[in-house]
């Protein structure tokens, strides 16, 4: 309902309230000749879509919507490098230089649903680590007997990053298996409440990190359902709704793959909205007509040429700044879908869904 409409609506409920003060008859009695009037109802969701386009220099900040996101894929957090582990050292390193370059953490949900509030100007990330290793999130005792986060676990790290870069939002999932998650069970309630309190997400990994390859229909929901059971003991209102695949794997039988999505094993029911490959590549914007949320590509981030040669995360950050792939510039509006003009064709309207769409020309 229009702002003017809303006025008049209101006055006329303000007259009936004056003349039925003046009535003998109940206030609260309405003549069948009248009709109350009933006024539009603004839920917050609406009323957020209708703000105006937040206005910013298109010219200067460039902003590109439908361009690439990366989904980073951390294993290990320890000592030495490898295939699949990153040092703390490195860990860091990471983070200093997607700060530099204008890279900014978001949730995985975020990213599957579309919900992207970056900083006008800066580009979206995605942090993920995979089978909820102790090096992930990890508790040492000081000689006193306290207990505190060790500051070279991944928690430990992001958090003290966030701390010198408060611009640079603690955001990640631990896509975890039912192994004694982050090890030391003495501590698992503990940091899996941590984890939520702060921010973080948890993931699902399946309970024994299966091949999917080898799964039939009800082994594939038993996995998946025990997780959620798992966290569900700890976390009754939390909800697991992403998978990363173990290896990668899928069902060979391609009636199968429903399963990965959503299913239900002794009563515990699951759906995912996003589900990660292990990809080697920077994944398309959330607008895109060719977007899938259920088949999400990932960047090693490693630098280790033997193992990703031209597919790390250092190769992808170069191939964004020479502008061999298109990098996601966020508008800042999480209401707006901003493009330049000969990117508009890529965008799908459905899941563009109520949000504006705003197209320019850049200016040589």
């Amino acid at each position: 309902m229009k702002t003017n409409e809303k006025l008049i609506a209101m006055a006329i409920a303000a007259m009936i309230g004056i003349t039925g003060c003046n009535s003998s008859a109940s206030q609260n009695t309405v003549k069948e000749t009248e009709k109350p009037i009933v006024q539009e109802v603004v839920t917050p969701e609406e009323a957020q879509i209708q703000e105006p386009i937040k206005e910013i220099d298109l010219q200067q900040v460039k902003p590109n919507e439908a361009g690439q996101i990366m989904v980073l894929m951390y294993h290990h957090i320890a000592e030495p490098e490898a295939e699949w582990a990153r040092t703390p050292e490195n860990f860091r390193r990471d983070l200093e230089v997607l700060y530099e370059k204008g890279y900014r953490p978001i949730s995985l949900k975020d990213y599957a649903t579309g919900n992207i509030t970056t900083e006008a100007g800066y580009t979206p990330v995605v942090l993920t680590f995979d089978d909820g290793r102790q090096n992930n999130f990890n508790m040492l005792q000081k000689e006193n007997g306290e207990w505190i986060i060790d500051p070279d676990s991944a928690v430990g790290i992001l958090e003290k990053f966030h701390e010198e870069h408060p611009d640079f939002p603690m955001k990640a999932t631990f896509f975890i298996n039912d192994n004694i998650p982050f090890g030391q069970k003495e501590h698992l309630e503990f940091k899996l409440k941590y984890l939520i309190e702060k921010g973080l997400d948890i993931g699902n990994h399946t309970a024994t990190h299966v091949d999917f390859t080898k799964a039939d229909a009800d082994r594939i929901q038993k996995e998946l359902a025990g997780i959620v059971n798992l966290v569900g003991k700890v976390l009754p209102d939390y909800r697991i709704d992403t998978l990363a695949l173990p290896f990668g794997s899928k069902p060979k039988d391609k009636s199968l793959m429903s399963y990965l999505e959503k299913g239900i094993h002794e009563g515990i029911t699951y759906q995912n909205i996003a589900i990660l490959e292990v990809g080697w590549d920077p994944y398309k914007s959330p607008y895109h007509k060719d977007f899938n949320s259920l088949a999400i590509h990932r960047v090693r981030a490693s630098d280790l040429e033997k193992y990703v040669k031209g597919v790390g995360l250092y190769d992808w950050l170069t191939q964004f700044e020479k502008g061999s792939r298109i990098r996601y510039v966020s508008d800042g509006d999480p209401n707006t879908v901003t493009v330049p003009e000969k990117y508009q064709e890529v965008l799908d309207p459905n899941k563009v869904g109520e949000r504006s769409i705003r197209t320019y020309t850049i200016e040589e």
